[in-house]
């Protein structure tokens, strides 16, 4: 399948009517629409989207939805699509725009081309779809439905987005990581690889054996059941209408916080960036330090108390030794007067004893004399230590205190002095700079226009606080409501179980099941073969892709019930953490996993692409060209910035695969696309210098 043509007609910026044809040449598949910024590139992209799915284009990118909802509703966000310089002067009320496709297998019908043509009235505010075959209406089409007949023969939505895409925002497939992002994925890659339709005859099965078990119930199983019915759809409306309201405050928060970010430039504009709160906490810290600066000052005092000894050096160790002497001393006179004292009273006991005792008068006599002698002797020593020189007398409990200065002075000191000299420098530093910033936040405090910045910013902070707040709650309402979703449905499916068939439907219900069987076991079968492909289809994408040789070891991809991953995993085995790439190697693993999705899902769509090469450098940008855009589809359109996304350099390599260019000009009114020969779109680009935004 490729698109022929596709025609533009008072659809935003494109003024009047633009059309292009895109008639492919076999080996050439890729054609460009350049533009500068402001011009209509994406506008292209959501003009092509919308003609396809209409108010179900909400399905295929969460942005669309946003739009819609930031318009106040899908007829006011069409309303928005038609070009205001056309609008004002009146010469049309309504826009249109319309994609031929060509080489289209339609089952049963053989058919050469399909015109889709989807427009909006602003006069009557009605939307009008047509879908002509060979030129013609045709019954099948209306039959099935034209958004049906698009979905199901065309493009899925569902898959749109890998067809569709905006080559700097698709790094959202890398980051994706919460259970919803991964399970909004899976659903995308089930419907490329061609599961969701057994999926979908798996529901639809568990539905008919559902169905089957409630029409054998008694009325009042039937009021119970309805009732539990009634209670899960009163939750799915509340957990919907929740989910809105918190979408709704994250884009408030969203808008205030850019709010606020621009009042921060403008204070800082003004030469004042410091916030009230900020302020506050300056205040604050510098009333730490000065607490701080008081601790170390009263400590400093008690240590320079000790200086004068540490200067005082050798006298002070001097001291020191004089004191321990008169200590020995004091200690030598009280121990020879207990000596003195003891052989004093073991001389009278001896000679009491010897009074005793049968001896002669002359010995007894000459014994006595002995220990006289003994003891004076003794008595004449301890007077020699009793005549040491006294010159500090300190009593024992002052001697102990200065024992312990001496040992403080001689292993503590200098290094608790360092320490606390050294914290001082620091605060007093820390002080003075605080100090400064104060005073230079509350030096223009007069400024009127700061302080009005101020105030707005302060507000404007509350208000995000608030919203902050409140969201907390709604995710907090949110998991509740979903918990008890969860119960109720499990207890009706217990409830359910109890339910007695009928006869006529017994074997019925035995044939679904079996089946039932066989396509949950044929689901993981695909899945696991899909599983081994894709992860071969990526790795071999990246291999290409990167010129980081051996970055990237092997791919993983890891399916869990209804929820898809892939890890990148190293050289080592070891999972790579998807948040530690660059957005450029992000984009290069994204880039790699459309194309593997694209090459599995088999299906033959033109694929389009805006912004592309924008964070890859040279290298990967030739890798790019050279292995992505020629081989993801037969026909492929790119939306470049010139000289920016895509130089002149990279232009020459894309030559070889190119079949047309166009550029896309604008006026002042409007914006018109123009066909440009291959070899002279850049020349024909640095001609043109205006910018028009729309």
């Amino acid at each position: 399948m490729k698109i022929s043509s596709i025609k533009l007609d008072n659809f935003r910026i494109y003024q009047g009517e633009n059309q292009i044809q895109l008639d492919a040449v076999e080996d050439k598949n890729i054609n460009i629409i350049a533009g500068k910024n402001g011009f209509g590139k994406t506008t292209f992209l959501t003009s092509l989207i919308w003609c396809f799915y209409g108010n179900l284009m909400v399905q295929v990118e969460d942005k669309y939805k946003k739009d819609i909802k930031n318009a106040g509703g899908y007829e006011n966000y069409l309303s928005s699509l038609m070009n205001r310089d056309v609008l004002q002067t009146g010469k049309a009320d309504s826009f249109e725009v319309e994609v031929q496709l060509k080489d289209l297998l339609i089952p049963s019908i053989p058919c050469r081309t399909v015109n889709i043509i989807r427009s909006f009235n602003l006069k009557t505010k009605k939307e009008n779809l047509k879908i002509l075959i060979d030129g013609d209406e045709n019954e099948l089409t209306k039959e099935v439905g034209f958004e049906v007949f698009i979905n199901d023969f065309i493009l899925p939505r569902e898959i749109a987005k890998f067809f569709f895409f905006d080559a700097e925002k698709i790094v959202a497939l890398a980051e994706a990581k919460s259970k919803a992002e991964l399970r909004s994925l899976s659903r995308a890659y089930s419907e490329v690889l061609g599961i969701k339709k057994y999926e979908e005859l798996k529901n639809h099965l568990e539905s008919l054996l559902v169905k089957l078990k409630r029409r054998g119930v008694t009325e009042l199983e039937q009021a119970k059941l309805d009732k539990l019915i009634q209670n899960e759809e009163e939750l799915e409306k509340r957990i919907s209408h929740n989910e809105d309201k918190k979408l709704d405050i994250e884009r408030q928060i969203s808008n205030l916080q850019v709010t606020n970010d621009s009042l921060q430039e403008k204070l800082i504009r003004e030469g004042n960036s410091i916030t009230l709160e900020e302020l506050k906490e300056l205040k604050l810290k510098r009333d730490k330090l000065k607490e701080e600066s008081q601790r170390i000052k009263s400590t400093l005092k008690k240590l320079l108390d000790l200086v004068p000894f540490v200067i005082a050096g050798r006298r002070f160790v001097a001291l020191h030794q004089q004191v321990q002497k008169e200590g020995e001393n004091v200690s030598g006179v009280l121990n020879n007067q207990l000596l003195l004292k003891e052989l004093e009273n073991f001389s009278k006991a001896v000679l009491e004893e010897l009074n005793d005792e049968n001896l002669e008068a002359e010995t007894k006599e000459r014994i006595s004399k002995l220990l006289e002698n003994q003891i004076a002797s003794r008595a004449d020593k301890g007077s020699f230590k009793k005549k040491a020189k006294v010159q500090l007398e300190y009593s024992e409990e002052k001697a102990r205190e200065f024992e312990a200065i001496y040992t403080h002075i001689k292993t503590s000191f200098l290094n608790q002095f360092n320490t606390i000299v050294n914290d001082e420098k620091i605060n007093r530093a820390l002080l003075s700079r605080t100090i400064s910033k104060i005073k230079q936040a509350e030096a223009r405090k007069d400024n009127h226009l700061v302080q009005q910045f101020r105030e707005e910013k302060a507000e404007t902070t509350r208000q995000i606080e608030e919203r902050l707040k409140i969201k907390n709650m709604l995710i907090e309402e949110l998991g509740a409501l979903r918990h008890k979703y969860t119960s109720s449905r499990k207890v009706r499916s217990e409830y359910e179980k109890n339910f007695k068939l009928i006869k006529t439907d017994k074997k019925k219900y035995e044939v679904t099941q079996n089946l039932l069987i066989k396509i949950n076991d044929l689901i993981k079968k695909i899945k696991q073969e899909k599983k081994y492909s894709l992860q071969k289809a990526i790795s071999l994408g990246l291999g290409k892709l990167m010129h980081k040789k051996d970055f990237i070891g092997d791919v993983r991809v890891n399916i869990v019930d209804d929820v898809m991953d892939i890890d990148l995993l190293d050289i080592g085995g070891q999972v790579i953490d998807k948040d530690s790439l660059s957005k450029g190697e992000q984009q290069l693993y994204a880039t790699a996993l459309l194309k593997a999705l694209v090459d599995e899902s088999g299906i033959e769509f033109p694929v389009f692409i805006d912004s592309p090469l924008q964070k890859f450098d040279k290298f990967h940008s030739k890798n790019i060209i050279k292995q992505f855009y020629p081989s993801i589809s037969k026909q492929v359109v790119l939306f470049p910035l010139l000289e920016k996304e895509l130089s002149e350099e990279e232009y020459t390599h894309l030559k070889p695969h190119l079949n047309k260019a166009f550029l896309i000009e604008n006026s002042g009114t409007g914006s018109n696309i123009n066909s440009i020969p291959v070899e002279k779109l850049f020349e024909e680009f640095k001609k043109d210098h205006h910018v028009y935004t729309y």
